[in-house]
């Protein structure tokens, strides 16, 4: 079946005894590979400061946070970036809080760098990347407009926005009521408009935030449309919601396993031609399973630099997950930020083409 209706998504979201063995074989099949991938990556968060307050987050900080990081510097992330190539990482994944230049202590230190606002010092950032080091740039900046992505996919290999659900409904709850950025409206338009620049692009969902099945398959539908008219997403990340000490949502449960896996599965049924990925750290005793379901890829694993938005969740080592590969009949390999389908100048720029050619 090539098409599923919102009722099927459901009926297979809700499937139970057998049929979950049923789903799982038909999801794994589909897959096409015994190549399960993986992306060697640095972790740069070049700033803490967010709009966002989200229920479940632990990497914004306030400017008076004795801990927060106002602004990476450029010694500071060059200092990074050349270890990571030491190591051979292959990604630098840049990433910051959404819009943190409405912070007036932001504002001040890009002023004091000599920038105007975040998107000029990421470009800036990820241009010097590609001249100095071997890494290539992979930013997940948050909500943007259509002018900005178009600013950055000139030096970008690829680009990530987390949809997380399309629901309105968490607009009101301690999820998202204190979250500008997460109106599903912004982040399906900054979506939208990176198929419309042919930008490589990671998007997923966050489950366990107080979303409904319904919702889940509606969210997922929501990126088969999209993707279906521009052909530009790369991969799709499940992620599971993980309760945290001294978060607002600290007391609520994770969504389940098999809640988890069914959702891969769908996910693989809907997308057979698209990178499906689990954070394997942030399930360390369960990851292997997900491969039954159809995943394919292990997301980015950073032997230098840890998880910043889940820092109770170290990487697994990656003698660890080619093990924890190869246990189950397949082998792990490494790939580059951007997907190799998409290694073309229809999506990639000419300073990012030359760069991996």
């Amino acid at each position: 079946m090539d098409k599923y209706s919102k009722d099927e998504i459901i009926s297979l979201l809700n499937a139970k005894g057998r049929d979950i063995l049923s789903l799982l074989s038909s999801a794994e099949s589909l897959r096409g590979t015994n190549r399960i991938t993986y992306s060697k990556n640095v972790f740069l968060p070049l700033t803490d400061i967010c709009r966002n307050e989200c229920g479940y987050c632990t990497f914004k900080k306030t400017p008076d946070n004795e801990n927060a990081r106002i602004l990476m510097s450029k010694e500071e992330i060059f200092s990074i970036l050349n270890e990571a190539d030491k190591y051979g990482c292959k990604e630098a994944l840049f990433t910051f809080g959404e819009r943190p230049e409405e912070t007036e202590e932001v504002k001040v230190a890009l002023k004091d760098a000599g920038f105007q606002n975040m998107i000029d010092y990421l470009y800036f950032i990820c241009e010097e990347t590609l001249n100095n080091t071997g890494l290539l740039p992979h930013s997940n900046p948050g909500v943007l407009e259509k002018k900005e992505l178009r600013k950055l996919k000139e030096v970008n290999a690829s680009m990530g926005l987390m949809l997380e659900t399309t629901s309105k409904r968490l607009m009101k709850t301690v999820a998202h009521e204190k979250s500008p950025g997460k109106d599903p409206y912004l982040r399906i338009k900054t979506i939208k408009n990176a198929g419309k620049l042919k930008i490589p692009f990671t998007t997923g969902l966050l489950l366990g935030i107080g979303e409904t099945i319904e919702e889940r398959a509606e969210s997922l539908l929501e990126i088969k449309r999209i993707n279906d008219k521009y052909g530009h997403i790369q991969e799709i990340i499940i992620q599971n919601f993980k309760p945290k000490p001294g978060i607002p949502m600290e007391s609520w449960k994770e969504p389940s396993l098999l809640e988890m896996i069914k959702m891969v599965a769908v996910t693989r049924l809907l997308f057979p031609d698209i990178g499906v990925q689990v954070p394997p750290n942030l399930n360390k005793r369960t990851a292997q399973v997900f491969l039954l379901a159809g995943a394919d890829d292990w997301g980015g694993v950073s032997p230098i630099t840890k998880d910043y938005v889940n820092p109770e969740a170290p990487w697994p080592e990656l003698e660890d997950l080619r093990i924890m590969t190869e246990q189950m009949g397949l082998f792990l390999d490494e790939r580059l930020p951007v997907y190799e389908k998409f290694v073309s100048p229809e999506f990639l720029s000419g300073k990012i083409l030359k760069k991996i050619i």
